[in-house]
């Protein structure tokens, strides 16, 4: 039997982050002498890779210097987390989506440009670690838009590209799901807009937690 598998996103589909991610980007390049990036630029890029990530934010530094501020950026996230400063909320109606799409077959899982550390925290804070049976991070991959952290997921919870939803809120989430030939769901109370969900490959952009149910069992 091959199950039909929901991969999420993380940042942007399941929780808010972004308040994070720009506070924690701001003290990086900051430590470094960096003028900081603007917020929109950052949350462009939420779903990559981390040192992809600061590569586009910053196209003129040597490797060097992208590594140190990538590092940077991992030890101030790290501190803000360990005194208790990380806030990232559920999304509204993310707990009734999982429980409806259980119900009705499907089983579940993450993909996330997060670490495993980062992605572990998310899902002790919110109870969520027995939802999901299987978790790829950027940890064991390469960055979004490569296909292997859903390739991965579909062995482990013994789907099939045509069994499987990647559901995300950034167009890296609707790239990856096409080059790994699943279906690409896109959500609309992410980072990036509509338009570039359908251009990147979305077959339809939910445009309310509460639509996702619908989308998947059409």
């Amino acid at each position: 039997m091959t199950n039909k598998l929901a991969l999420f996103d993380c940042d942007g589909t399941m929780v808010d982050s972004q308040a994070n991610i720009c506070a924690s980007m701001d003290q990086a390049f900051e430590k470094h002498g960096l003028v900081a990036p603007d917020h929109h630029l950052v949350r462009r890029i939420v779903g990559l890779s981390l040192i992809e990530a600061v590569s586009q934010l910053l196209p003129e530094g040597d490797a060097e210097t992208v590594a140190a501020v990538t590092q940077s950026y991992k030890d101030g996230f790290f501190e803000l987390r360990e005194a208790g400063g990380v806030h990232e909320p559920l999304y509204d109606g993310l707990l009734e989506t999982l429980e409806q799409l259980e119900a009705s077959g499907w089983v579940l899982g993450v993909a996330t440009g997060k670490s495993d550390r980062g992605l572990r925290h998310v899902l002790e804070t919110h109870g969520l670690g027995n939802r999901f049976v299987t978790l790829q991070t950027a940890d064991r991959h390469p960055s979004k838009p490569h296909p292997a952290m859903v390739e991965l997921a579909m062995a482990e919870a013994g789907a099939a590209p045509e069994t499987t939803a990647m559901i995300g809120d950034t167009s890296f989430d609707m790239a990856m799901a096409v080059n790994a030939k699943v279906r690409a769901v896109g959500v609309d109370w992410g980072y990036h807009d509509e338009h570039e969900l359908i251009a990147a490959g979305a077959e339809i952009v939910a445009a309310t937690m509460a639509d996702l149910n619908g989308i998947l069992n059409r």
